[in-house]
Formats: structure tokens, C-alpha cells, sequence
């Protein structure tokens, strides 16, 4: 095995806490919209780009694919960005259990640390502003040697969001990675899971303190799920990825 060069990490259930801020203001959105949306549907499509779930949910709903319903999808979305930018302006943003202790292992480890999400770049700032992650980052959103992260990505930014792998590819060419087998991918969601084995990442794993609980994220594909950002940190350590990563799957 390569040793590891760069982790690719989800924002919101991952480094970022979530109390189902997300899924409330979609909901919310499609309420207000006419979108006949369950909770169970909703956290489905946690973690992908959410232009294209209203979209995938709109279809599903008419199953038209014509001009009204983009109007419908677009009504819907901009609704959408407006609760959420609301929500993010008038609300506290705080990192997940771990997350910046394994911030401080990586970079003394020289691993590149790069942040994905199904966000747009707008909410994106709005988070990363109140977390003070914006520090050091330039006009692309890539970092430096004095910055926490190494770079940022936006679903708005890429051809496709998740379950594709393109957020997880742009932050490899961006960053000067050609071997997908040196970057592990985690994130708390089944689009999440399925991004990094789409990119073909040396490993894939999953929080349960996110979006969704163990029992939800066991019935996917993964290379090992943990109750924390901590426990993550522990099996790196424990395991000596960042000079070998072992080949079998964990659940911490």
C-alpha cells in the first residue's frame, strides 16, 4: 500500500455538527413549495448536491422532465437557499467531537486536509466564516502551510455532486494527487460512503454521529464506520495508515 497523501472530509454530520438543521430547512422548503417530501426520503438524499435532489424529487413526484418542472425545481431551490443562509446567519456553527484534534494530526502528519459538501459556495462561506476555516484560504478556496484546511469544494463547484466522484477528484488534481489509492474519503452519509468508492479512494468510512446512525449507514458499502471523528483518529493512529493503510475493513 502507498502511504496516504490527502483526506477528503463531508462538512455538515461530519466536521461540523448537525441537528438536522439540513433536512428541517429542506422540508421546510418543499412545504412551502408543493414537494411532497418524507423525512425518511429526505435523509436518503442527505449529502448529495441539493439543487439535484429537488430535481430527482420533483420528477419523481410529476414524472415530467419538462420546462415547468425546472421552474419548479428552481422555485423550490432558491426557497431552499433562503431558509438555509438564514438559518446559518442567525445560528451558532461548531466542529463535531474530534474534528479539530484530528485537524492538528494531519497537518503534523503533512496530510492535506480537503473539505467537501453538498453545499453551494454561499452557505459554504457563511459556515466556514463562523468557523474561522476561511483563514488562509484564497480566492479558489486552497489553503497554505499556515491554514487549517488545504482546500475547499463546493457541489456548485463540480460537474456533478456526490454519489459522483468529482468533488473528491477536483481536490486530487487541485492539490497534486495522482493516485487515488493515497486519499481516504469519510463522511456520515450513504452518498458520502458511495462518493469514495466511486473516486476509488484507498478507503471509505463513515461517522455515526452525523446525518445517520450506524444501523442506517451498515446497510451500504464501507470500509469501516466510527462513533466519532475521535475514534476515527484513534484507528489512524492505532493503524499506522499514513505509512501503510491495512486492507480490512473496522468498526470502532
Amino acid at each position: 500500500m502507498e502511504t496516504v497523501q490527502l483526506l477528503v472530509l463531508d462538512m455538515a454530520g461530519t466536521t461540523v455538527q448537525d441537528n438536522k438543521e439540513v433536512e428541517t430547512c429542506f422540508a421546510e422548503a418543499a412545504r412551502q413549495t408543493g414537494l411532497l417530501a418524507s423525512e425518511e426520503r429526505i435523509l436518503a438524499v442527505q449529502g448529495m448536491a441539493k439543487r439535484a435532489v429537488f430535481e430527482m424529487l420533483w420528477q419523481e413526484q410529476t414524472n415530467e422532465h419538462s420546462a415547468a418542472l425546472q421552474d419548479k425545481v428552481e422555485h423550490s431551490y432558491q426557497v431552499f437557499r433562503s431558509i438555509l443562509e438564514h438559518h446559518y446567519h442567525t445560528h451558532s456553527v461548531k466542529p463535531t467531537e474530534g474534528c479539530l484534534e484530528l485537524f492538528r494530526f494531519l497537518k503534523k502528519n503533512n496530510i492535506k486536509i480537503a473539505l467537501t459538501t453538498g453545499f453551494y459556495r454561499q452557505v459554504t462561506n457563511i459556515i466556514l466564516e463562523k468557523l474561522g476555516w476561511l483563514n488562509g484560504l484564497d480566492k479558489n478556496f486552497i489553503g497554505n502551510e499556515n491554514s487549517l484546511l488545504n482546500m475547499s469544494i463546493a457541489s456548485d463547484e463540480v460537474e456533478q455532486g456526490r454519489p459522483s466522484p468529482f468533488l473528491i477528484q477536483k481536490a486530487m488534481r487541485t492539490l497534486g494527487i495522482t493516485d487515488s489509492k493515497r486519499v481516504i474519503n469519510i463522511g456520515d452519509t450513504p452518498s458520502d460512503l458511495a462518493s469514495g468508492f466511486n473516486a476509488n479512494c484507498a478507503a471509505s468510512f463513515a461517522v455515526t454521529n452525523g446525518t445517520h446512525t450506524r444501523e442506517q449507514l451498515q446497510q451500504y458499502p464501507n470500509d469501516g464506520l466510527f462513533e466519532s471523528l475521535t475514534a476515527f483518529q484513534q484507528y489512524l493512529k492505532k493503524n499506522d495508515c499514513f505509512v501503510k493503510l491495512p486492507v480490512s475493513a473496522v468498526n470502532f
